[in-house]
């Protein structure tokens, strides 16, 4: 694998685990040069998956960034490439997006079950990175959301495609359009989270969850890729969708923008301000 500079990885050979650990160098999002790292991530994994001798069983997704999974997609890129009318710039990051986690969505094809472990704040895109494990376990406290409504956009990168998979087409769609941070702990309510973890205690719940799945690992593989193959998601929808949003995308007004580009500085913030001031100033920054 190439050097990487967004992530770390780390193979349990006892467990048939691979951990990787997004490690943003400036803004945790999701940059061109953490999809590159991504999908280097995944070209090791089928690497392994192609060895006779080795496996991979679970596959878990984190951050090493305190308090934040990810805030979601390059707004800067997203308002910069719209200025400058750029479709094809624009539609290439998207690809980009949908291109890991519809790989990350088919667990490759293997009878793996892929686990995102949520200890801090997932927005938009970052929320969607999530969506497409089959196992979200999130600590108490975390907020999840996808706030492209509030400057007048949708989630385009998978959100509807995998939550309507999972709660329902209306409930995913009224998720969606409210625009609302959300709890993990209201999250678990929905059906979106699939384990709670005490504050801290994310890494431990995994590996638990993993103890209890490998007693009777066969019969948790087996339902995974079951799962995966009633309603599958499939990468000619996300495509279609991914053109739809381009479109709206380009649709956008100044304030529009400015809008966005307030919602970047008020997601920011949030890891210097008090969190329920910057709850406030994300629902404010429309």
């Amino acid at each position: 694998m190439d050097c990487l500079s967004q992530m770390n990885v780390i193979y349990d050979v006892q467990t048939k685990t691979y951990w990787a650990a997004m490690r943003p160098s400036s803004r945790p999002v999701v940059t061109r040069e953490l999809l590159k790292d991504m999908r280097s991530v995944q070209d090791a994994i089928a690497e392994i998956l192609n060895d006779n001798h080795q496996h991979v069983e679970y596959l878990v997704l984190r951050s090493e960034q305190p308090g934040v999974f990810n805030l979601g997609g390059d707004l800067h890129l997203f308002a910069d490439r719209i200025r400058a009318k750029d479709r094809t710039g624009l539609q290439a990051y998207a690809y980009a997006c949908i291109d890991v986690l519809y790989r990350n969505a088919r667990a490759f094809d293997a009878p793996m079950v892929t686990i995102a472990l949520v200890q801090g704040d997932a927005l938009g895109g970052g929320f969607e990175t999530a969506l497409s494990f089959d196992v979200i376990v999130a600590e108490r406290g975390a907020k999840m959301g996808l706030p492209e409504v509030l400057f007048n956009l949708f989630p385009g990168m998978g959100a509807y495609s995998f939550l309507s998979r999972k709660i329902g087409m209306a409930a995913a769609e009224k998720l969606i359009m409210s625009g609302k941070v959300y709890s993990a702990e209201e999250l678990y309510e929905l059906g979106v989270v699939n384990v709670l973890a005490d504050p801290g205690d994310g890494v431990n719940a995994v590996t638990d969850y993993i103890a209890r799945s490998r007693r009777k690992g066969n019969s948790y593989r087996a339902m995974s890729r079951v799962k995966r193959q009633v309603n599958p998601v499939t990468f000619d929808e996300l495509r279609k969708i991914v053109d739809i949003w381009v479109d709206a995308a380009l649709q956008l007004g100044e304030q529009d923008l400015k809008k966005m580009s307030r919602l970047t500085s008020a997601q920011l913030r949030r890891f210097t301000d008090t969190q329920p001031e910057a709850d406030t100033a994300i629902q404010d920054a429309a």
